[in-house]
């Protein structure tokens, strides 16, 4: 068993919802993405903040063209490992 995960960086937390239930429709996920909130260095405020959506991929078959493209529909972007 693999361990590839894929982590898409989206600028809210409502982007990173609505993203997760476009993930699974899309690209038909076994396991829903996990949404994590990234607060930025130095800020306390909850709105200066990122949200990770964690996509495990075990199987490897998921395209980093295609979820960077997925990404910037969200105005966020897909972290390189």
């Amino acid at each position: 068993m693999n361990d590839v995960r894929h982590v898409l960086v989206l600028p809210d937390r409502d982007a990173a919802q609505e993203a997760v239930e476009a993930l699974g429709e899309r690209f038909g996920l076994d396991e829903e993405p996990r949404i994590v909130r990234d607060a930025l260095a130095g800020e306390d405020d909850a709105e200066d903040a990122q949200w990770l959506v964690v996509l495990c991929d075990e199987d490897e078959r998921l395209d980093a063209a295609e979820l960077d493209e997925f990404a910037d529909e969200w105005d966020g972007w897909r972290e390189e490992p």
